[in-house]
């Protein structure tokens, strides 16, 4: 019978488990996921009406594809923290499926300090990047938006992403290894 033990907090877990920080982490990355929904719902909806337009009334909606690139990135983006801490990442159990508890929360705590590590890389690069094209003012071509609006927009979610990483590589050493 194999041991089965959690090397992060577990997502249906009680708050009281995750500390006040957690909490606050936790919330915010459901609120971010949230938002993400709401951009893709939004944009499905958007797409349909653009295309029902095109082909009923030759009238779709003027930029709906810059409006589809300018937006989806962002909404991608908004779900990785909670995906995160949700312990939604894809991860090859196969070859860590019979090592013990210590080694597998070992292991899941270097690959959240690698996620953290390349949220907080993102974050700063995307950051460098909007302002580079703020300063350029680079705008769409239909819509002439500008662009390094929908580029900044990513920064936060990036800024949680490494520090949802950071924190479920931290979290299961304050408890001892134990299932939290």
């Amino acid at each position: 019978m194999q041991e089965e033990e959690s090397s992060a907090p577990d997502p249906q877990a009680g708050n009281e488990q995750r500390g006040s920080y957690g909490r606050l982490l936790f919330a915010l990355a459901k609120w971010f996921a949230y938002v993400g929904g709401m951009v893709f719902i939004a944009l499905v909806i958007m797409s349909v009406v653009s295309i029902v337009g095109r082909k009923l009334f030759n009238a779709p909606v003027p930029g709906d594809v810059e409006l589809l690139q300018l937006s989806a990135a962002f909404g991608s983006a908004a779900f990785f923290a909670h995906c995160h801490l949700m312990h939604g990442d894809v991860k090859v159990d196969f070859f860590t499926a019979h090592m013990t508890s210590s080694r597998r929360v070992f292991l899941d705590s270097v690959g959240s300090l690698l996620v953290g590590l390349l949220g907080a890389l993102l974050a700063w690069r995307t950051a460098v990047g909007a302002i580079s094209l703020r300063e350029a003012g680079e705008s769409s071509a239909i819509l002439e938006l500008p662009v390094w609006i929908a580029q900044a927009l990513m920064v936060p979610s990036f800024t949680l992403l490494a520090l949802a990483g950071f924190y479920m590589c931290w979290h299961p050493w304050t408890r001892g290894g134990k299932k939290s």
